[in-house]
């Protein structure tokens, strides 16, 4: 009861993942047991970029409302043109008494400004070390994309840059359709970011993770990049981490035989009871999605998987990369394992 009552308050520091989280945290934590790579246990991380400067770097192909100066920043429409901004975040009071330690408090969007460098100048935004890149799925708006983003660059505590790159979606139930033709019709401008960071002089690593229908995006304009480049790409990009991928499962076969050895980078998250994917699987005339498919059936087309489905508690466990800690430290684990 007391639970409802909470997700049940409009307020803008309180989100539904924040009282979910902050359960989780209360709570002790879940074994892990026969998921390849979950049950490791290492020193403890370190402290987030965002920890101390809370601002990600944002690359979108959303059409911008108000000029993107005030809130919703950026809508559902696809742009003309794909534009560059920098999201300043508020990060929450993770003091031991305080709101955020039992889940009531929470990351929140303080503004947007946009940025006038080149694509080719985000690489310099990063000082030369590695950069975070994070691609959302379905049914998100610019703002919660942003969120997310912040909450899995604190979660894994990266150190480096962090840039969301927010393809065009309607954020609603029944615009599946809409948001799978945006982001492909994104896929372009993707390759266009990570050409522009992979061949800047100087520039760090770069590593990807993609959730959900942004897993599709991302394979697409690493396809395209390594077209492009060839196998000199490699040691450019770190980890590729395809969380829930919505994507099915010839169309991935296919897709990975084409990227030469960044198909070596990628892991799969996967989760045999993942809803939302069975769902997509029905919308997609029964087509199994990778995220939903058996850990073996993944693992013969060559890619890395950690099996993820006695980890989710939830109703939908689509979003696992956020909401588990050992899902994070997976995803950790991958970008610090990562070698040219």
């Amino acid at each position: 009861m007391i639970v409802r009552r909470l997700l049940q308050r409009n307020s803008h520091s309180v989100s539904r993942r924040a009282v979910l989280g902050g359960l989780v945290s209360a709570g002790s934590a879940l074994a892990l047991g026969g998921c390849a790579g979950l049950g490791a246990t290492g020193a403890r991380l370190d402290a987030s970029s965002l920890s101390v400067d809370p601002t990600l770097l944002v690359v979108t192909t959303r059409k911008p409302v108000n000029g993107g100066r005030t809130k919703p920043w950026f809508g559902p429409e696809r742009a003309t043109s794909m534009r560059v901004a920098q999201a300043r975040l508020v990060a929450p009071d993770e003091s031991r008494l305080s709101l955020a330690s039992v889940g009531l408090d929470d990351w929140r969007l303080d503004r947007v400004e946009p940025v006038s460098a080149e694509i080719g100048d985000l690489a310099a935004q990063a000082g030369g070390g590695d950069m975070l890149i994070y691609v959302h799925g379905f049914k998100q708006t610019f703002e919660t994309a942003v969120l997310d983003g912040a909450h899995l660059s604190d979660g894994i505590k990266f150190r480096g840059r962090t840039l969301v790159f927010s393809w065009p979606s309607k954020a609603g139930l029944f615009d599946y359709a809409y948001d799978r033709d945006s982001a492909m019709w994104s896929r372009d401008n993707f390759e266009r970011v990570l050409s522009a960071l992979v061949s800047a002089p100087g520039a760090g690593r770069v590593h990807i993770v993609a959730h959900s229908m942004g897993t599709m995006l991302t394979l697409e304009s690493l396809r395209q990049l390594h077209a492009r480049y060839g196998d000199t790409v490699t040691s450019k990009i770190g980890a590729v981490v395809f969380a829930a991928p919505d994507i099915d499962m010839d169309v991935f076969s296919s897709a990975i035989q084409r990227i030469g050895p960044l198909a070596g980078k990628i892991t799969v998250i996967a989760s045999t009871n993942d809803r939302a994917l069975a769902l997509s699987g029905q919308i997609a005339g029964g087509m199994t999605r990778v995220g939903a498919a058996e850990k073996a059936a993944i693992a013969r087309l060559g890619v890395r998987v950690v099996d993820a489905s006695q980890e989710g508690w939830g109703i939908i466990n689509h979003d696992l990369f956020l909401s588990n800690t050992e899902v994070q430290q997976v995803i950790r684990r991958s970008i610090d394992g990562t070698t040219a």
